[in-house]
């Protein structure tokens, strides 16, 4: 059957629109491929659909190679198997909870671990029916608060997602590394560039975790790589410890004015000018103990201060302390947390006074207190004298204060050691395109997941777990095939293998347009024939451009002397072409 655009489902729109903020957004609207129905949700259009098949279909390739097997879940789950796992909870706003008419509380599911072990439970009891590797292409669903960049971050977006079972830790390893070897497989064959890099496995749980990250600088997530082949997200970054300082020797901490500093810049200026240090060196801003006040809210809705002591040449980083503290939220402390805790003076916090200890368990406010790794014994610093206008100097850690235990929660910066010691990191933004997880007994343990093993002992599946985000990667893809005309789709995920536009008001041209898309799909080519009449070549040439199909046909006033052009909607390259040769020359290029 032949597409013709003078009945196809499908508008192009000429201005951008207004809601997007990246290029793909901006294009697969324009283009009609989806169409926006809320904040971070889309319909899939004709064309879009038939790009996302092509995603999916290199996926399910791979997948088939790599020995798992397919099965589809429905979206709608019940709360009873989240909340045996802990997920009903830890997974907070995030979720879309709802109820059925008798009351039964249900979820839109984010994921699907604990229906997958379910499945397995239920079918299977005997380490003989394993190894087996599940997966799905489904759609999920998280209450994203910030949705944007269209199909980048979506509260509505479709998943591949694997599962494998074994019921050995040595199983569980050759069916992870499988898993990882085919997603290595499938971006190459999507050419979306990645970086594999270490992460934290966060609500998922489990052992061992890799991210497959794009780079790109619209990327939301930043991580950091060196020269020596060390790569981590900065949630998973860990830092190098220095070596303690002795601290026998070092002279006694004193208060000193400072007024007018509640600023790390402000504090160096005025250290400088009225305390300058003795061996001449002028302070900088890493030779001061920054004191940050975070609330932390918990699962159960009940909130805690923390405050984080780390150098003030850094600024916290909350990505890193979500995940020191999951499952709680992290914010900045607000005004009316500082007015509850006098004891807070802000811009002037430290962990001691002469009156003793401020932070931590121990002390008066009871407010427990973390610190940056690099805040080792006899570290000396300057820092907050819990008084408006006085700092301290020569603070010693292990010595004139301690804390309640250290935390990752520094911005890591470009420089920094690799904790592998391959030499100093590098950052980059990217966007996660795959995760990889080695699960263990998490999720197993949680459901009753036992096998008998080879001595007829009960066992506890171990598990891993696969996804790729199929809708973000045709994002991606999207940036990267695209110009400032439009889309330029690869041969592999285009929506048609041909775009045929008969321009002009002559029959002939369209006569012979017809006959040429009759012969081309004899020959297996799926045509997307433009034989609109009475629109003007431009808007034609136009729209072909915005569509993006690879090989474009123009079927013009050269049809009267036998030729047509070839269009490489790539590299723009126009070449005419005998309409007698045209098939042969495209049978022979599709290989």
């Amino acid at each position: 059957m032949v597409t013709r655009l003078s009945n196809y489902f499908l508008r192009t729109l000429r201005e951008d629109p207004s809601d997007a903020e990246v290029k793909s957004h901006r294009l697969l609207v324009r283009a009609g491929y989806i169409r926006r129905q809320a904040p971070g949700i889309f319909a899939w259009l004709p064309l879009g659909l038939k790009v996302k098949a092509k995603v999916e279909a290199i996926v399910r390739e791979e997948m088939a190679a790599a020995g798992a097997h397919e099965v589809h879940f429905p979206a709608l789950l019940p709360r009873e198997l989240y909340e045996a796992t802990g997920r009903w909870d830890e997974y907070g706003d995030n979720l879309f909870r709802l109820k059925d008419r008798k009351g039964t509380d249900m979820l839109l599911a984010p994921t699907h671990e604990e229906a997958f072990t379910a499945l397995v439970k239920d079918l299977y009891g005997s380490y003989k029916d394993l190894p087996v590797t599940l997966y799905q292409i489904q759609d999920k669903y998280r209450d994203e608060a910030r949705p944007r960049a269209g199909l980048l971050r979506g509260r509505e977006f479709t998943m591949k997602d694997a599962y494998s079972f074994d019921h050995t830790d040595a199983g569980l390893e050759a069916s992870y590394q499988v898993q990882r070897d085919a997603y290595e497989r499938i971006f190459t064959r999507l050419g979306l560039e990645y970086v594999i890099v270490q992460a934290d496995a966060g609500a998922m749980g489990g052992s061992r975790s890799e991210e497959f990250l794009h780079p790109t600088v619209i990327g939301e997530d930043t991580f950091v790589r060196s020269a020596g082949g060390y790569a981590a997200n900065v949630e998973a970054y860990v830092t190098e410890v220095p070596a303690e300082i002795a601290i026998e020797g070092q002279p006694a901490a004193s208060v000193f004015d400072t007024p007018d500093s509640e600023t790390i810049e402000k504090l160096v200026a005025a250290a400088n000018a009225d305390h300058p240090r003795a061996d001449g060196r002028e302070w900088t801003a890493a030779d001061t103990l920054k004191n940050v006040v975070l609330k932390l809210t918990n699962l159960d809705g009940s909130t805690e201060l923390l405050v984080v002591g780390l150098p003030g040449d850094r600024d916290v980083d909350l990505k890193r302390v979500e995940v020191a503290v999951a499952p709680a939220d992290v914010d900045p402390a607000e005004a009316e947390d500082f007015a509850k805790n006098p004891g807070l003076v802000k811009g002037y916090i430290g962990p001691w006074s002469p009156a003793g200890a401020v932070l931590g368990e121990e002390s008066a406010t009871k407010i427990r207190y973390l610190l940056d790794p690099r805040v080792v014994a006899g570290t000396s610093w300057i820092t907050g004298a819990n008084e408006a206008g006085k700092h301290v100097f020569g603070l010693v850690a292990g010595r004139d204060f301690t804390a309640d235990g250290t935390i990752e929660a520094a911005q890591v910066l470009a420089g920094d050691p690799a904790p592998d010691g391959s030499g100093p990191v590098e950052l980059a933004r990217g966007v996660e395109i795959g995760h990889v997880f080695q699960l263990g007994r998490k999720y197993a343990e949680a459901l009753g997941l036992k096998v008998l093993d080879e001595n007829g002992k009960l066992v506890t599946v171990t598990m891993g777990s696969y996804g790729i985000g199929v809708t973000r990667a045709l994002a991606l893809l999207a940036e990267l095939n695209s110009d400032d005309k439009g889309l330029a789709w690869t041969t592999e995920i285009a929506p048609f293998d041909l775009h045929i536009i008969a321009t002009g008001k002559d029959s002939a041209v369209f006569e012979a347009a017809e006959t040429a898309v009759a012969d081309l799909e004899k020959h297996g080519f799926d045509v997307l024939f433009d034989d609109r009449p009475k629109v003007s070549p431009g808007v034609k040439f136009g729209d072909a451009e915005l569509l993006g199909v690879p090989t474009i046909v123009i079927f013009g006033r050269g049809v009267a002397d036998g030729e047509v052009e070839l269009w490489d909607r790539r590299t723009g390259e126009r070449t005419p072409i005998k309409i007698e040769e045209l098939t042969a020359a495209l049978v022979a290029a599709r290989g």
